[in-house]
């Protein structure tokens, strides 16, 4: 039986006890008392500023901007990082995506701890061309998240390329630099051209992404290396993952904040949890990768052709046994449960609701033993597993497959 180092421990008791701690001082709402109409304020005294931008309104800009938030939109992500692991870059892929659920964790506290309005769509354009920028508009506005990714995950891979390719050129690096800051400056002026976001929520998209970005290009090595050859890894980021399902603040209204957050919370579970178990079989750094002679580009279509479909398929079935067990677990075990959205038959009028209870419940609300709710919402735990099924197929299930498949 492995030995459970210390820091692992204090790790944890510390998330612990700031969850406890959180919710007496009420540490979100004081914070937001103090900043909340501060930034309401920039919210209100930006529209000039947007509407300005918005005055160069044109059929192309709207399809350029509204293409641009598509690809660095959480879906795409989603879509994009199996495609690294599937393709031999499987460090890149692993450090991508726990910088992702790292990005979302932090940015979407941030967007529920402030509150802060997006620009009003009755005085400002808003263009919402799908359902994921419509679903995007009920969340509050401060940071805005997808320039604070875009500058975490666009300075992190141009980091890992120079890495990658040992290049010292410095003029390549300058390059490279350039294209990351005009990327940024596209997506930053694009959300502000789509009325999605005001000028103080980009200024806080870009210093928290550069903040984030700076801490985890400091202790990257140190998580990769944990995931991959530590101790206790899965049962460690278990725990890590429940914790963190309760150090989330609450809104002042409900919002998809918290389902993004569970979702990605769960993607990083599993994909930690699946790359602890087969590392030296399928993600280790002499795997094949695509472009060379062990994997030719015929293949890596094969694995595309093979690897989305039973991706889906774990994430349907895993949704439909956690939507058929959890409760029964919960009734086991005494635990009064209600549904959102996923299991009807658990669901309750509007007008049954307290109105403290929201979807996302407070740091102690939320906790069984301090618990000052009537029932809890199974959708979190549903959500966190489905998605935890979906990530550990993407690096442990469907890399067995391609094996016995010779892809």
């Amino acid at each position: 039986m492995e030995s459970i180092p210390g820091w692992e421990v204090a790790f944890l008791c510390g998330i612990a006890t700031w969850v406890v701690l959180s919710s007496i001082f009420n540490v979100t709402q004081k914070t937001r008392s103090f900043t909340q109409h501060w930034v309401s304020s920039y919210v209100v005294s930006g529209t000039p500023i947007t509407l300005r931008i918005q005055k160069y309104q044109h059929k192309y800009l709207d399809a350029l901007f509204s293409g641009l938030s598509c690809v660095v939109s959480v879906p795409f992500y989603t879509a994009f990082l199996p495609l690294l692991f599937w393709s031999g870059h499987c460090k890149l892929a692993r450090q991508m995506t726990l910088l992702m659920a790292f990005c979302d964790y932090v940015g979407n506290c941030i967007k529920d701890v402030v509150c802060a309005p997006r620009p009003s769509s009755s005085v400002v354009r808003r263009i919402t061309a799908t359902e994921d920028e419509k679903e995007n508009a009920l969340e509050y506005g401060l940071p805005s998240s997808h320039t604070l990714n875009t500058v975490c995950l666009s300075g992190f891979l141009l980091q890992y390329i120079l890495s990658y390719t040992q290049n010292e050129d410095a003029i390549i690096g300058l390059a490279g630099f350039a294209v990351v800051c005009l990327f940024v400056f596209l997506i930053a002026v694009g959300r502000i051209y789509l009325g999605m976001h005001s000028l103080i929520d980009i200024i806080g998209g870009l210093a928290f992404g550069l903040a984030i970005l700076a801490f985890w290009l400091s202790v990257h090595k140190c998580i990769d290396d944990f995931v991959v050859s530590g101790q206790n890894v899965s049962s460690f980021w278990a725990v890590l993952s429940f914790l963190l399902l309760f150090a989330y603040p609450t809104p002042e209204m409900p919002t998809p904040s918290f389902e993004f957050h569970t979702a990605f919370n769960g993607v990083a579970l599993g994909i930690v949890i699946g790359v602890q178990q087969t590392y030296h079989q399928f993600h280790h750094e002499s795997v094949p990768r695509v472009f060379t002679p062990h994997l030719s580009f015929p293949a890596f279509l094969g694995r595309m052709l093979v690897g989305y479909p039973t991706i889906l398929l774990v994430k349907f079935c895993s949704k439909a046994l956690t939507k058929w067990m959890l409760p029964i677990l919960a009734s086991a075990l005494g635990i009064p449960v209600r549904s959102t959205s996923y299991v009807p038959s658990l669901s309750f009028s509007a007008s049954a609701k307290k109105s403290d209870e929201i979807k996302q419940a407070g740091y102690i609300q939320k906790l069984l033993f301090f618990s000052r709710q009537d029932s809890f919402d199974v959708d979190t735990g549903i959500r966190l597993l489905q998605y935890t099924g979906l990530a550990w197929s993407v690096v442990d299930l469907v890399p067995s497959l391609f094996s016995h498949l010779s892809l």
